[in-house]
């Protein structure tokens, strides 16, 4: 029937014909007709969406729908409408859509409401913009022919409804296959896979993100097709869907064979040996004697045996002489000083002025005595949490004087302690975990009542607990939030009660994974050179471990040991995965995921300072310090500040609670301070020193090669070194005058040239 014969009034004609001459542009759409529905003498186009019943009459929800294409198409990323401090260009959306409410008021009443145009959905500038075709910063993100850009045309068309309680919640989020384990240079495609509160499932690969954890072994494109690298180990791919996350991880073989293992000395040699089956990745030998002797005194107490210690320890025919070693070491004070030298750094005892002094030393101190009466590791950490009173009489209290803002006091424990980044929480929900904004200030709410009131000492404050109710203030709702550990219900405390007290307490649960698995995968990673997290300090859901079943193990052992610290150190380094050589074999020389072969790595810049005085017989001097104390036994961070050598080094500054602080790249202008600084040469020509002692030895020259090369490598020098050794020490020297140096001045400049030479070796450099 003729349109002009449907309709009743010259209004629904012009009406009629009005939408009619839309019908080109619609053609494009979802929509495949329209139906005039006459009223009163008043006519309405209603649009007839393509597809079957069923699809017609299903809605688009704002949540369900319309957040994750913005999301997918990067909208809501930090770096464009959900950047920090108001968004682009007037338009801000919350950080990959965390925050839905806000987006839909954002959305659809500001900008004069014309982000969307319920009359003319085309028109609106949320897919004008969207599908470039006025200018947008961004660049083309949705083109028209995009079934992103079809949900929010659909969704606009249909009234761009908030919805309501009635909608379909998302209940769980899947990607598969989980696990696999997949070839070298092998591609696998991801199904991201939604469930809903009413039952259903959907597919949203689509509109899913995805991001690998590691690009060298393993890069993932926006449909979800994995690209495996060609190295053997394990690998993890994030997926995201609105505000759920999970992981699929990859095993990668290598495939080469093994033959075998050393022996299995206890779980960890089991565990580490089992995934170098699964990956056909063999490990290298047990190193030699002289080769674990000098590494685990270097792991354990920060400093190089003595030529006699080791002479002693190679002479030994002991069969379990490496296992007393680890006894002798771990109740020594050089253990106490190496350690507390880690945690004070990690813990902030820095210096800002001369006040800090008195309660630096005193914390200092504190951790060293702690450690050296090996301390549990849980009251360890809930006498600092909980620290009341002055410094004089509880020196735990000067980590307050540090840390000084609630704030920075909740992001340190979480990181330090729980191995858990929450900054990103304090201002929106975490991008890469499921903390939110609540789940910040409840934990924060923890140290809501901690007091402070200046004493007579300057600088110095009482800390005391105020005695109220413990909360913090939501910043979304405004409500009073109650303490709350990550992942734990709120804690009803009365205002009498410290809620510190009541964090330590979750900490040391049994069912608190984070507090034992930050600790063990923090010693793994001093021991092994890497963590079985990476980085140690940041143990995310969306960031698994290369070795799962093996964090989880060491946890436990430390758990069952009563947090024992000396107890971790010992089942680690008396492990043979500890003690394999680290000269790789014709399999496993790329490998630094699957602990085939020792990692050699560079000694810290107070170990190698340390080390070259021992190797001198020189010593260095500290300010307000008795003579001979070492750079591993340095109370705080000034004297960084005031030796060059510490500084160049990469001796950490305590600005931060990330061992990333420490520098431990090698640079040129260390290579060249070794080479050529006046400090080093000092060092060699220092009276009574060795070289100064040797030139006046009357032995012969190969004794006192030997002494050298037990000095600086605990072992004995080999047949060519020896060689080449005699050769440095008969070399004839002159005078300035140019005339032949006396015997003993010549044989003295042969030893510090002989001397220098072994400290710039990369043997004496490295812990290997």
């Amino acid at each position: 029937m003729p349109i002009e014969h449907v309709c009743r009034s010259s209004f629904a004609v012009r009406l009629a014909f009005h939408v009619a001459a839309r019908v080109d542009r619609l053609a494009a759409s979802s929509i495949r007709g329209m139906i005039l529905v006459v009223m009163a003498g008043v006519a309405a186009w209603l649009p007839c969406h393509r597809g079957n019943a069923a699809e017609a009459v299903q809605p688009v929800s704002f949540v369900n729908d319309v957040v994750p294409v913005l999301t997918k198409a990067g909208c809501n990323a930090g770096g464009c409408h959900a950047k920090a401090g108001g968004g682009q260009n007037g338009f801000q959306l919350s950080l990959f859509g965390f925050q839905p409410d806000e987006d839909f008021e954002h959305i659809t009443k500001e900008a004069r409401g014309r982000r969307v145009s319920l009359v003319a959905p085309d028109e609106s500038l949320l897919l004008l913009k969207a599908a470039a075709r006025v200018a947008h910063g961004g660049g083309m993100r949705l083109p028209i022919d995009s079934d992103g850009y079809a949900v929010l045309r659909r969704w606009i068309e249909a009234g761009a409804s908030r919805g309501g309680a009635h909608d379909v919640r998302l209940e769980s989020f899947e990607v598969q296959p989980a696990q696999s384990t997949v070839a070298m240079n092998a591609t696998i495609p991801l199904k991201a896979v939604a469930r809903y509160s009413d039952g259903s499932v959907r597919d949203v690969t689509g509109v899913s993100l995805f991001e690998s954890n590691d690009r060298a072994r393993a890069e993932v494109d926006e449909t979800g097709a994995v690209r495996i690298a060609g190295i053997a180990g394990s690998v993890a791919v994030m997926a995201r869907y609105q505000d759920k996350m999970t992981v699929a991880t990859f095993l990668v073989p290598l495939g080469a064979a093994v033959a075998e293992f050393p022996a299995e000395r206890n779980f960890i040699d089991h565990l580490v040996f089992e995934q170098l089956r699964a990956v056909g990745v063999p490990p290298s030998p047990v190193c030699d004697d002289a080769t674990f002797f000098r590494r685990v005194s270097l792991d354990v107490t920060g400093s190089v045996p003595t030529a006699e210690a080791a002479a002693a320890f190679l002479a030994s025919a002991d069969a379990d002489k490496r296992d007393r070693i680890v006894e002798t070491l771990l109740a020594s004070s050089a253990y106490a000083d190496f350690f507390a030298n880690k945690w004070t750094a990690l813990l902030k005892n820095r210096r800002e002025d001369a006040s800090d002094t008195v309660s630096n030393f005193a914390f200092h101190s504190w951790v060293r005595d702690s450690l050296l009466a090996n301390k549990p590791y849980d009251q360890f950490v809930r006498e600092i949490l909980a620290a009341t009173g002055t410094v004089v009489e509880n020196p735990p209290v000067a980590w307050y004087k540090r840390v000084r803002d609630p704030k920075q006091q909740v992001e340190d424990i979480a990181q330090l302690f729980l191995g858990v980044r929450v900054q990103c929480a304090q201002c929106h929900h975490h991008p890469f975990e499921r903390w939110s904004q609540d789940d910040y200030h409840s934990l924060a709410a923890y140290f809501s009542q901690v007091g402070r009131m200046p004493t007579e000492t300057r600088g110095e404050d009482l800390i005391f607990h105020k005695r109220g109710v413990a909360t913090a203030t939501s910043p979304n709702t405004g409500a009073a939030l109650k303490p709350a550990a990550l992942g734990d219900v709120e804690l009803p405390i009365s205002a009498d009660d410290d809620p510190r007290l009541r964090l330590a307490d979750w900490m040391a649960r049994s069912d608190n994974r984070f507090f034992t698995r930050v600790l063990v995968n923090r010693y793994w990673k001093h021991f092994f050179g890497r963590g079985l997290v990476e980085p140690e300090d940041d143990l995310r859901d969306t960031n698994p471990a290369s070795h799962p079943q093996l964090l989880v193990a060491l946890a436990d052992h430390f758990l069952a040991s009563g947090f024992d610290l000396k107890e971790i150190v010992r089942v680690m380094v008396r492990s043979h995965a500890y003690q394999l050589s680290a000269v790789p074999n014709a399999h496993n020389a790329s490998d630094v995921q699957n602990f085939s072969h020792f990692i050699p790595r560079r000694l810290p810049a107070e170990v190698l300072l340390d080390a070259i005085d021992r190797m001198t017989g020189a010593t260095t001097s500290f300010d307000s310090l008795p003579p001979g104390t070492t750079a591993v036994a340095l109370p705080d961070n000034s004297y960084t500040r005031s030796s060059l050598f510490l500084k160049l080094f990469g001796r950490p500054d305590s600005q931060s609670v990330c061992e990333c602080e420490r520098v431990q790249s090698p640079s040129l202008a260390q290579s060249l301070h070794l080479l050529t600084a006046g400090e080093i040469k000092a060092k060699l020509a220092t009276p009574q020193g060795r070289v100064d002692r040797l030139s006046r030895d009357d032995r012969p020259e190969p004794e006192i090669i030997k002494e050298l090369f037990l000095a600086a490598y605990d072992r004995e020098p080999r047949q060519g070194e020896m060689i080449a050794a005699r050769v440095v020490l008969s070399e004839s020297r002159n005078g300035a005058d140019g005339k032949p140096l006396q015997l003993q001045q010549a044989r003295k400049e042969n030893l510090e040239d002989l001397v220098w030479a072994l400290l710039n070796s990369k043997e004496f450099l490295f812990n290997h």
